[in-house]
């Protein structure tokens, strides 16, 4: 796909890796604009007990319309920066990232 953002990279078999760097325990969930490479997402789950992945998951899998369950953090843990993985017989509407950053004029 020519559209696809810098931060998204393709994995073959329907598999992407999305490179993120998250803010947890934001106020509301939702992305704060790309740097260094990496979307910035906030999130109002809290970086305990793993809470804040899963809403990570939860979160990307909503923008993207795929089901939570094909959503996971490969990588990054314990850190801010993080690497998830989007499972999806077609390739993610990309484009739907771009229209929830221009609604915050990001």
């Amino acid at each position: 796909m020519a559209d696809r953002p810098a931060y998204v990279e393709a994995m073959g078999d329907g598999r992407w890796a999305l490179l993120v760097w998250v803010q947890p325990g934001a106020k509301k969930d939702g992305l704060a604009g790309v740097a260094d490479g990496r979307l910035r997402v906030r999130l109002s789950a809290p970086a305990v007990d793993n809470k804040a992945n899963r809403g990570l998951e939860r979160y990307m899998a909503s923008l993207l319309g795929v089901r939570p369950a094909r959503v996971s953090v490969a990588s990054g843990q314990t850190s801010r920066r993080k690497r998830v993985v989007i499972e999806s017989d077609a390739e993610p509407d990309w484009a739907s990232l771009y229209e929830t950053m221009q609604e915050r004029n990001l």
